[in-house]
C-alpha cells in the first residue's frame, strides 16, 4: 500500500498533519510502532549540502516525522552513513550543514554519533551473504526510511531501496561498488541491503524532488508530493512513474520484480489519498547512463579501447569548479583517479561507472559525458 498526499510546503505543522494522515491512510502508528520503541529515522545525507539543493533530507520533514513518533510515545534516532570516513567529525558537520540539529530539537530526537560497524549474516542475500553495518542500525527496535524522489546517474533513480545503502559504513561502502561494478549487479546488492534492514515504513519526500545529474549534482524540481509506505519497493515504483520513468528501466525496481518483490502493474499496488497521476512531470530529466554492451555482454578485447573512448559513458572534470581537494580520488572505489597537480585526472579503462566522484564532490564540479554514439544509441 502506498499514500500519497498533495503537499506544496515545508511548514512544519502542515508536515506533521501529512504524517498523521499518511499513517492513518496505511492502517495507524500502533500497527508498525510500540509505544517505547527506539526508532531509527535513517535519512539521506549523502554529503554537506543545504536542504534547499534538495539533495538531501529535509529537516522540516525529518523534524515534523520524529515530532508525531515521539508524541505516539515512541524514542527517535535520526542516523545515516555519508560517503566518506564514517567518524564523529565527519557526522557533525554534515548534522550542522544539512540542519539534522534543528531536526532533532523539533522532532525532540536524538543524534546518532556511534561510529563502531558490524557483520549482519545475511543467507537469503542474492549477492551479499554477510553485510557490514553501522552498529546503531541494530540498537534500535525498528527502522523507517526518509528519502528523497531523485535522480541518479548510475541507478537512474534513487528512493526509499537505495537509502538502506547508507546503514552501510562510509568506506564499505566502496568496497561494495568495486565488487558490483555491474549496475544490475549493484542493484540486487542495494535490494539485499534493503531487505537485511527491514524498514518498517518508508516516507519519500516528493514536495520538492531532484532532477538531471542527481543525486547531489542535479537540479531541485517541485513535484507536490508528500509519500508514504510500508513497502519501499512499492513507494519506489509509484515514485517511478510520478517522474516518468519506466520502472522497468530503473534496474533496482527491474530486479525488484524479477525476485517477486514488486509487482510489474502499477494497478496492482493499492494507492490511497491521492491519485498518482495528479503528480506526474512528464518533462522530469532523468539520466541515460547504463553503459552500452555489444550483445548484452563485453566487447571483445580488439574493441575495448574503441569502446570505451567512443561509447561508454564517463566521469569529466570542470577545472575551473574544481578546487582540488581530492575528494574525488579518496573516495573511488575502483582508485582511479589520479591527482596531478592538484587536478584529478580519471584511466576510464579501469573506471566501474559507479561515478561516486561525482556524487560526493562539494563544488559540482564532476559530470557524467556521454558519447554521441552512446546518446544515438540510447534513443534508438
Amino acid at each position: 500500500m502506498v499514500s500519497i498526499l498533495k503537499c506544496d510546503t515545508y511548514d512544519f505543522e502542515v508536515l506533521k498533519d501529512c504524517v498523521r494522515k499518511s499513517l492513518d491512510n496505511l492502517g495507524g502508528i500502533e500497527k508498525y510502532i510500540d509505544k517505547g520503541d527506539k526508532v531509527l529515522l535513517k535519512v539521506n545525507l549523502v554529503m554537506k549540502k543545504p536542504p534547499e539543493m534538495a539533495a538531501t533530507s529535509d529537516p522540516y520533514f525529518v523534524g515534523a516525522l520524529s515530532s508525531v513518533l515521539t508524541e505516539y510515545g515512541a524514542e527517535v534516532v535520526i542516523g545515516d552513513s555519508p560517503g566518506g570516513p564514517f567518524s564523529t567529525i565527519l557526522l557533525k558537520s554534515i548534522y550542522s550543514v544539512c540542519q539534522m540539529d534543528k531536526a532533532s530539537e523539533m522532532g525532540n530526537a536524538t543524534l546518532n554519533f556511534n561510529t563502531n560497524h558490524t557483520v549482519c549474516e545475511f543467507p537469503d542475500g542474492k549477492i551479499l551473504k554477510k553485510i557490514t553495518v553501522g552498529e546503531y542500525i541494530k540498537d534500535c527496535d525498528k527502522i523507517i526510511s526518509v528519502c528523497r524522489l531523485k535522480t541518479h546517474c548510475m541507478t537512474k533513480m534513487t528512493g526509499a531501496v537505495k537509502n538502506m545503502f547508507g546503514t552501510i559504513p562510509g568506506t564499505t561502502k566502496a568496497e561494495y561498488h568495486f565488487n558490483c561494478p555491474d549496475v544490475d549487479n549493484f542493484a540486487d546488492c542495494l535490494i539485499d541491503i534493503c531487505l537485511n534492514a527491514k524498514p518498517v515504513l518508508s516516507f519519500m519526500d516528493a514536495i520538492v524532488g531532484m532532477e538531471g545529474e542527481g543525486p547531489t549534482a542535479g537540479r531541485p524540481r517541485k513535484i507536490g508530493a508528500f509519500m508514504a509506505s510500508d513497502n519501499p519497493f512499492l513507494l519506489d515504483y509509484v515514485g517511478a512513474k510520478i517522474i516518468n520513468a519506466d520502472p522497468k528501466t530503473i534496474p533496482v525496481l527491474n530486479n525488484s520484480i524479477k525476485r517477486g518483490l514488486c509487482p510489474d502493474n502499477i494497478e496492482d499496488i493499492e494507492i490511497v489519498g491521492c491519485d498518482y497521476k495528479d503528480f506526474v512531470i512528464t518533462d522530469y530529466d532523468i539520466p541515460k547512463t547504463k553503459s552500452m554492451h555489444f550483445l548484452g555482454g563485453k566487447p571483445p578485447k580488439f574493441l575495448e579501447g574503441f569502446v570505451d573512448r567512443h561509447i561508454q559513458p564517463r566521469p569529466t572534470f570542470d577545472y575551473k569548479k574544481c578546487i582540488g581537494c581530492g575528494d574525488c580520488a579518496r573516495n573511488c572505489p575502483a582508485k582511479t583517479i589520479e591527482m596531478k597537480n592538484h587536478k584529478p585526472y580519471v584511466h576510464t579503462e579501469k573506471c566501474i561507472r559507479c561515478y561516486c566522484c561525482q556524487e560526493l564532490c562539494p563544488k559540482e564540479a564532476v559530470s557524467v559525458y556521454r558519447p554521441l554514439i552512446l546518446r544515438v544509441m540510447s534513443k534508438l
